[in-house]
């Protein structure tokens, strides 16, 4: 009988231990999940998390008493449905029509029986599944009514095999603004509801004469008094001769598809918004790394460019070749800052939301370079084992790149932290379809209320991170119709792996 129960939850309100002890070893076996709570504020926040389907109340309880505790959860529409059976050694009527006024469904007197326990709890339990089960039908009901009531909101005509109106109901009237009395016995194509649509007049006379179906998706419909409104038409030719004719307004719909539009757009806008921003606070934190890489190879320029001043003063024949190489070096200096300084503007730069096809180790390799600096920060190092012969994928480049760069950048953070040398992977591979890449680091792991949260907005193990990193990053992979998971790493430390669907 337990196994027929279907474990709904029961939450038992109890300031007594021996109480809700008593009450487990009494409930426990039944096919119920129990849960528990000692106060009115701990009931409160367990049933609107939990929503159980029962719930056994206190009401002598020390600050927030089981009829208040009653009264707001009857309060809340999150929790209004829940069945409450109270819990007291008060027996008078006054008490118990008052907590049955407020909402309670049954009330049971201390000391409680099992059996009687029992048997109220799994009354109750049925009682809330016959009405779950009522109220599921009820509102199947209610939509197929509903769908009636918008089959009459349509116009429809009846119109004989001649194309004249045999019929018409109200919602047709109001559409074309022409009354019944003027219409019947007319002929359709005289009322030039569409009047600049000859294949549409062509189809009407096929639709009634040739029994041919009428489909138009969209349509511009002109009333009698010249306004006009967007309508799908659907024609069905009748046994006996003749057709029906339906229109149904369209307007709302193709508002709301346009809003629908600009609600994406504006959605899309706020993603990119939202990245660029990630990506910006990113580059604020390699600012002070990537000063010193420039520092270097400028310091170089300006050096070997005073050599060649002094040279150019007087310059001989045997200090010609002497000064072609001061020069080469001049260049290849000022390659290698003018190299860094563009990879880092290539990554901050606002997107323009373009996609394209491309090879994923060839990206990987251009994030590689963008975290050499990091990598020397942190003195760890990053190495790249790239699959062959993979697949390409149709992505947004820079945010790839930021995804890549983020797990790249959190992986040495959680190594160094951790007191390791041992390089970040990053892994290119192919699965069930999909192209993929992984990045491993050995730090110390994620902690269980991180882990369990890991993608939500605001959510970061970092002390003064701003915790958008890999929420981020999880809604670019979604953009992109691929997905992003974390497991830990048996070596120690963590693993996260992207899927991204493969270019047909």
């Amino acid at each position: 009988m337990a196994r027929e129960l279907s474990g709904e939850q029961i939450l038992l309100v109890d300031d007594n231990p021996t109480n809700l002890q008593v009450l487990f070893k009494t409930l426990e076996g039944s096919g119920y999940r129990l849960l528990a709570a000692r106060d009115g504020n701990a009931a409160l926040f367990t049933a609107r998390k939990a929503r159980p389907a029962l719930i056994l109340l206190d009401v002598m309880m020390p600050g927030m008493d089981g009829f208040e505790v009653c009264e707001r959860l009857k309060a809340d529409p999150e929790t209004a449905n829940i069945a409450i059976i109270f819990l007291s050694a008060l027996t008078d009527s006054q008490s118990k029509v008052h907590g049955l006024a407020i909402g309670g469904v049954d009330y049971i007197a201390k000391p409680f029986q099992t059996d009687e326990v029992l048997a109220r709890v799994r009354t109750h339990v049925k009682i809330q599944r016959l009405e779950r089960a009522l109220a599921r039908r009820n509102s199947e009901l209610e939509d197929e009514n509903q769908r009636i009531l918008n089959a009459v909101e349509e116009g429809i005509f009846g119109l004989d095999v001649d194309g004249r109106v045999s019929s018409m109901n109200l919602r047709a009237a109001q559409l074309t603004g022409w009354p019944a009395s003027d219409v019947m016995g007319e002929l359709f194509g005289q009322l030039k509801l569409f009047p600049d649509d000859n294949s549409l007049s062509q189809a009407l006379g096929l639709l009634c004469k040739g029994g041919v179906s009428l489909r138009k998706e969209d349509a511009e419909l002109t009333a009698r008094n010249g306004e006009t409104v967007r309508v799908a038409l659907s024609g069905s030719p009748r046994k006996e001769g003749g057709a029906v004719l339906v229109l149904r307004d369209i307007s709302e719909w193709l508002a709301s598809q346009q809003a629908l539009g600009l609600a994406r757009e504006e959605l899309d806008s706020q993603r990119q918004h939202l990245a660029h921003i990630e990506r910006l606070s990113t580059g604020g934190e390699m600012a002070a790394g990537i000063a010193h890489e420039v520092n270097q190879p400028l310091t170089a320029v300006t050096n070997y460019a005073r050599v060649a001043q002094r040279l150019l003063v007087d310059l001989p024949e045997d200090k010609r070749e002497k000064m072609n190489d001061v020069l080469s070096k001049i260049s290849i200096q000022a390659e290698r800052a003018a190299a860094v300084i563009q990879r880092m503007r290539s990554y901050v730069k606002k997107p323009t939301g373009g996609r394209e096809v491309l090879a994923l180790n060839s990206v990987l390799e251009d994030v590689l370079a963008l975290a050499e600096v990091d990598s020397r920060v942190n003195a760890i190092p990053v190495v790249l084992h790239g699959a062959e012969n993979l697949p390409e994928i149709h992505v947004d480049e820079v945010q790839l790149q930021q995804v890549a760069l983020n797990l790249i950048r959190n992986a040495m953070e959680s190594t160094a932290n951790a007191g390791n040398e041992d390089p970040v992977e990053v892994k290119t591979y192919l699965e069930d379809g999909m192209v993929c890449f992984s990045v491993t680091d050995r730090g110390a792991g994620l902690a269980p209320e991180i882990e369990a949260q890991l993608f939500s907005p605001f959510v970061s193990s970092k002390e003064g991170g701003m915790g958008i990193g890999l929420s981020v990053c999880q809604s670019i992979m979604q953009a992109h119709g691929g997905n992003i998971h974390h497991e830990h790493n048996p070596a120690g430390g963590a693993i996260f792996h992207c899927h991204f669907p493969a270019h047909v």
